[in-house]
């Protein structure tokens, strides 16, 4: 099978990147992928091709984050490729976070289909289940209004794809309700490596608590430093605050003013980008993964990527964090998303208490190994392998091109 694969590739600091990198490397492993062509944006430095079968992959730069030209560039490109299969590594803002290239990017599944071409989406989140004004969209009420008409529209077209899958079980619910849809499917968003057992015994030093993202919408590190400020009036053993990532592009220069405003606080560390390469060093070093969210936008990839690496975790009781809980059987201690009081007492709970630490880590590692990446990836050849036995019904345009 000859597959395309469109989506941001590292070192592409473009959202979904690090989810694209390890799609492409599981993709690859796979006898039935006989060629991979990424069609990912456009960056400076060689793309972050260091796994096995990487021969396999054929770099096909072809978007810029909002360029007007994404739309036409992909095409031409699909067209030149001629791909059996086109699989899409979406979410709302993939394309760009101005509205005409973002919405451009996203009629892309539907046009490609109509081309003659096979399409399989995986949208990480959809638009019914976003709070616009938590995740730093929008505030104003009619502007919500015209956002979900236009989110409603996209996600129309987007259904046009042959599939659409997506990682929790009630957004296949909201979707089939509001669209009467028949081929979204059900794919959870995995663990990123192939699970080797981790070690749960803490490193040596201070306990890290850390924070893993893109900060300054709904993620916001301030009630998780108050926190630990708060835990160390009892606590005396050294804990740090780490808080690995950048700011959110809706909210520049956040990090450096949290920087100002605690710079009296011993023990904080910002780590700016973590490179892939340091992701499992930053996980492994820490004590607990803290989720300082006031709302969520689909799949917790850090979620199962704590999983992967034996972490407990403290996490506010909302939106797909709770159904994550629920559906896939990770554990965590919940805290308010409003009180720092709150955080502190659940993060108390598993400093002050090793061995219910170690069996949150441990129940989470066993969730996180039931769905590793290469049994994902086995899961999409399996719906590509649907798609390409279906007789075409379509009039295929690609002969008058």
């Amino acid at each position: 099978m000859k597959l395309a694969v469109v989506t941001a590739f590292p070192p592409s600091k473009v959202t979904l990147n690090e989810y694209g990198y390890h799609l492409v490397k599981n993709f690859v492993q796979k006898e039935e992928v006989s060629e991979l062509v990424l069609m990912s944006d456009k960056t400076e430095a060689p793309k972050q091709l260091d796994f096995e079968n990487c021969e396999k992959v054929k770099v096909n730069e072809c978007w810029t984050f909002n360029s007007y030209a994404n739309f036409f560039s992909i095409i031409r490109q699909v067209i030149k490729e001629k791909p059996e299969t086109i699989f899409f590594n979406l979410q709302f803002v993939k394309f760009g976070d101005k509205k005409i290239p973002a919405a451009l990017g996203l009629l892309l599944p539907m046009v490609l289909r109509l081309l003659g071409f096979k399409t399989m989406v995986l949208m990480h989140n959809i638009l019914e289940q976003v709070d616009l004004e938590n995740a730093g969209f929008t505030s104003n009420k009619l502007t919500q209004k015209i956002y979900n008409l236009i989110g409603t529209t996209l996600t129309r077209c987007i259904l046009k794809a042959n599939k659409v899958s997506v990682t929790i079980n009630k957004y296949v619910d909201v979707l089939n309700a509001k669209y009467n849809t028949k081929n979204v499917v059900l794919i959870p968003h995995g663990t990123f490596e192939s699970i080797k057992e981790p070690k749960f015994d803490l490193p040596a030093g201070p306990k890290k608590i850390m924070a893993f993202g893109k900060f300054g919408t709904y993620k916001k590190v301030e009630i998780l430093i108050d926190a630990i400020v708060e835990i160390r009036k009892t606590n005396q053993e050294p804990i740090e605050v780490v808080i690995a990532g950048t700011d959110s592009p809706n909210t520049p220069g956040y990090l450096q003013s949290v920087k100002e405003k605690y710079a009296h606080v011993e023990g904080i560390i910002f780590t700016g980008y973590v490179e892939e390469n340091d992701v499992e060093r930053i996980f492994s070093d820490s004590t607990i993964v803290a989720f300082p969210y006031t709302s969520t936008t689909g799949s917790s990839g850090v979620l199962h990527q704590a999983g992967s690496y034996g972490k407990a975790v403290v996490m506010p009781d909302l939106g797909d964090l709770t159904l994550l809980v629920k559906d896939e059987g990770y554990k965590g201690e919940f805290f308010n998303p409003t009180c720092s009081s709150s955080l502190a007492k659940a993060i108390s709970t598993i400093l002050d208490d090793d061995t219910y630490r170690r069996r949150i880590a441990k129940t989470n590692f066993e969730a996180a190994s039931s769905l590793s990446m290469d049994k994902i990836v086995d899961m999409y050849l399996n719906e590509f392998n649907i798609i390409n036995s279906k007789k075409a019904k379509e009039k295929s345009l690609v002969s008058y091109i």
